[in-house]
């Protein structure tokens, strides 16, 4: 019998995060008392007016098609929001709607990459950057950003990964996995290396903007430097800061002739975003924004908490992220040791499947975003369950012996 998977698919590795979650939820549905830190996900409600913003448009029969690329509505507070909070100013025809920030980047990459282009990728990465430029026939070029540089790209190793076929450079600030937030100057300085090589894009991948800290204020590259807004995609949604992760509603702004080609991708794919979903969209990026900054504040709280905790765990470092809701320990002086079965811990992936096992909780493998010896923690959860989870990821490192 023919194989029917392809060998794209084929290459293609599941997300990493997505499993590490759904194993935990099936440990708690058998009735284990797993605590999952591997979601980045809110464990926020959505504000009432954004909900009632939605039930309205069901009620008023905004149940139908819509544009493929977003409603005129949602793509006027798309355009007023950029103006409003980061000085970009973009018209209609330059601003796409999808269905999550996801799919955005994933239609920008697909629309624009050809056989043979380069992707610089900074490690640690999201997981999904390396697969989607698989998916679109790329090569990805990862740069490993130490953490003793704060886990950020330094203008010295972008340029020394530019070639001529270099296509893309995808920055993440506040980044997943690490929190990392680049400070006005160092945008400036990567702005600075890039206006030397015009065949460069830049996908400035925005999602954490509202979740900064320590009155941190967040800026985009594009504002940093207007000369290269002709390359940049702004990309942003409404899944973190609005706690609407299941809502599936990220937007763009970037160049006219590029945002057409992610129309055109979208159209033979999904068409258009839930329009239930858009008119929610519309409200939240219009209406009341207390709550995205009493949610960074308890974010920061958190942050705070775990990473008391982890100063306190033998084997274990961590750098003091300035936003998002992850911190990223170093567990490498925990690799070589052994569990109590006698278990070698060889890796990071060793030490999530440790922690899961012994301490019943489930954290990512740093490997996942492209540097081992590391492994994510989300503090998207009260503070009683990581109150408990660090009591038992301490109790665990322990025991190795």
């Amino acid at each position: 019998m023919a194989k029917i998977i392809s060998s794209l698919v084929n290459q293609i590795k599941p997300s990493p995060t997505l499993a590490i979650t759904e194993k935990a939820m099936a440990m708690k549905a058998a009735g284990i008392n797993v605590i999952s830190l591997s979601a980045g996900e809110p464990d926020f409600d959505t504000p009432d007016n954004i909900k009632l913003a939605a039930i309205k448009a069901i009620q008023n029969g905004n149940t139908k098609y819509t544009p493929v690329d977003g409603t005129r509505a949602l793509k006027q507070a798309v355009q007023d929001k950029f103006v409003r909070e980061n000085n970009l100013k973009f018209d209609l025809d330059q601003i796409t709607v999808g269905s999550g920030a996801k799919q955005v980047i994933f239609n920008a990459l697909l629309a624009s990459i050809n056989p043979g282009d380069e992707v610089i990728i900074p490690a640690p990465y999201w997981v999904s950057y390396p697969e989607m430029v698989i998916f679109a026939g790329g090569t990805s070029v990862i740069v490993e950003c130490l953490m003793s540089s704060g886990f950020k790209l330094k203008p010295v190793d972008l340029e020394k990964s530019i070639t001529s076929r270099t296509k893309w450079l995808i920055l993440n600030s506040p980044s997943n996995p690490t929190g990392a937030v680049y400070s006005p100057q160092e945008l400036q300085e990567i702005a600075k290396a890039l206006l030397k090589y015009p065949q460069v894009y830049i996908l400035c991948d925005d999602i954490y903007e509202h979740i900064t800290f320590d009155q941190f204020q967040f800026n985009s590259l594009a504002t940093i430097e207007p000369k290269l807004s002709n390359r940049i995609l702004t990309v942003n949604g409404l899944s973190k800061g609005y706690s609407m992760t299941g809502w599936r509603l990220g937007y763009a702004g970037g160049p006219k002739e590029l945002i057409a080609a992610i129309s055109t991708v979208q159209s033979q794919s999904t068409s258009n975003p839930c329009s239930i979903s858009q008119a929610a969209g519309v409200e939240a990026l219009v209406g009341p924004q207390e709550f995205v900054r009493e949610k960074a504040n308890i974010f920061q709280k958190r942050r705070d908490l775990v990473l008391d905790r982890i100063d306190d765990i033998t084997g274990l470092s961590c750098s003091k992220p300035g936003g998002a809701f992850y911190l990223f320990p170093n567990c490498s002086a925990l690799l070589g040791t052994k569990s109590p079965k006698g278990a070698l811990i060889a890796s990071s992936v060793d030490i999530a499947a440790y922690l899961l096992e012994e301490a019943l909780v489930a954290v990512v493998p740093g490997s996942a975003f492209g540097m081992e010896g590391f492994f994510r923690i989300s503090y998207a959860t009260s503070e009683s369950n990581l109150d408990i989870a660090l009591k038992r990821i301490k109790e665990a490192c322990e025991k190795l012996i």
